[in-house]
């Protein structure tokens, strides 16, 4: 009897991970149309999932970082320089993308809703102010509160020190790195069960009615995201590596995008970038380092949120807005979404600072903000899927790029 049962459990366990992420997907929502209050209570399980994701990430960063840069020798390959100006480059070009959407399909907002809450930045300088503080944070503060710009910092620092230590320490150190490894593997494992109870708890809770009201609006950031992962970054990463880029994209999709979708946290998607990268044969030295620095500074997609947001205001106020403002509102959100990791409410509360480029109250820009968290649904899902799977796409383009320059350099036999 108790055979028959297990059959289909052992036939799901020997699938990979991201069919059986497809299938916990699909039992939530089967769960969600069955019973809305069963799938309530099972989302716990994908409260737990991202708890353990982000407790973990953050001394797993701090860990394998100074453990790379402690064995590093001088003369390998490391690309971080290139890993930065792509990640440059593609926030730039989705702040152009969704500024050419806006212009496009022009979008107006009923602005009539209670303000959000939150303190947003005054502007971009303030925003680099806040992340060159974090960068000297305590270290123990910095691990508890997940400021990777401050454990990168620290763990950069420890292992250039360390680059001199004997052969024991950097043992040992090794032997930590793969031990925080295995425990990240473990967590990983259970993440088909994390999303079927972030997929069912919420469906359950937030359900779909409320973004009908705002689809207009959510179509255009959704279409720049979509446009941007299979166009933009495409066309970016072919021009570094020279061949089909495609089959790498949907790499990076498949293995960053869906889990990033459900955490919505790049903090928390970190082990499962870093994985990705192992199984992708990069070079540790680099995506040990690119990784949790792109969680970080890589936000395309809040660039295109901020833009998307903040012209659609403009556009409500009966805003004129010239090609060399919008350009320059460009320039603004790719800044200020370099910064979006250290501020409270994330690229939502960075809109009235970018508002404030056109003369837009601070008053009604919260309530753009308002409307923004009513997409958010949808809008912060997808934002973080574009964010996080861009950050493997570009480590692996900048790895292989090199690693073909290298094979052309070398003389035939």
């Amino acid at each position: 009897m108790t055979a028959p049962l297990l059959a289909p459990l052992r036939a799901i366990l020997r699938l990979g991970l991201i069919p059986q992420i497809a299938i916990g997907i699909v039992c939530g929502v089967l769960l969600v149309l069955a019973s809305p209050q069963t799938a309530e209570s099972v989302a716990l399980l994908g409260q737990i999932f991202i708890s353990a994701l982000k407790a973990v990430a953050p001394i797993l960063v701090f860990v394998l970082v100074m453990a790379a840069i402690a064995n590093h020798r001088k003369g390998q390959p490391t690309h971080i320089r290139s890993v930065l100006v792509l990640y440059l480059i593609g926030t730039l070009v989705a702040a152009l993308v969704a500024v050419t959407a806006s212009f496009l399909f022009p979008t107006t907002l009923i602005i009539d809703m209670p303000q959000a809450s939150g303190n947003p930045p005054g502007n971009v300088l303030e925003i680099l102010r806040d992340l060159l503080l974090s960068v000297v944070a305590n270290p123990i503060s910095a691990l508890m509160e997940a400021n990777f710009v401050a454990i990168l910092a620290w763990a950069v620092g420890l292992g250039i020190a360390l680059r001199g230590a004997n052969a024991t320490t950097l043992n040992a150190l090794n032997d930590l790195s793969s031990a925080v490894s295995n425990i990240v593997r473990l967590v990983i494992r259970f993440a088909p069960l994390g999303i079927f109870g972030l997929v069912a708890g919420t469906l359950a809770t937030s359900g779909m009615g409320a973004l009908l009201d705002y689809g207009r609006l959510l179509a255009i950031i959704l279409g720049c995201m979509l446009f941007v992962a299979l166009v933009t970054n495409p066309v970016i990463v072919y021009l570094m590596i020279r061949r089909n880029p495609y089959p790498l994209v949907f790499t990076c999709l498949r293995g960053s995008a869906i889990t990033a979708f459900f955490t919505r946290s790049s903090a928390a998607n970190i082990p499962i970038n870093l994985e990705l990268c192992k199984r992708l044969k990069l070079h540790a030295d680099t995506y040990s380092i690119s990784i949790p620095l792109g969680a970080t500074i890589n936000m395309a997609g809040a660039a295109i949120t901020i833009t998307v947001i903040t012209l659609a205001a403009t556009h409500t106020l009966g805003i004129s807005v010239d090609f060399p403002t919008a350009l320059l509102l460009c320039i603004v959100s790719a800044l200020a979404a370099c910064g979006v990791s250290g501020v409270a409410g994330g690229s939502l509360l960075l809109i009235p600072m970018a508002a404030s480029l056109f003369g837009i109250s601070a008053d009604v820009a919260m309530q753009v903000v308002a409307i923004g968290f009513v997409i958010s649904v949808l809008q912060d899902s997808t934002e973080t899927a574009l964010n996080s799977s861009t950050d493997v796409l570009f480590t692996a383009a900048a790895c292989q790029a090199r690693e073909r320059d290298q094979a052309v350099s070398q003389p035939a036999d």
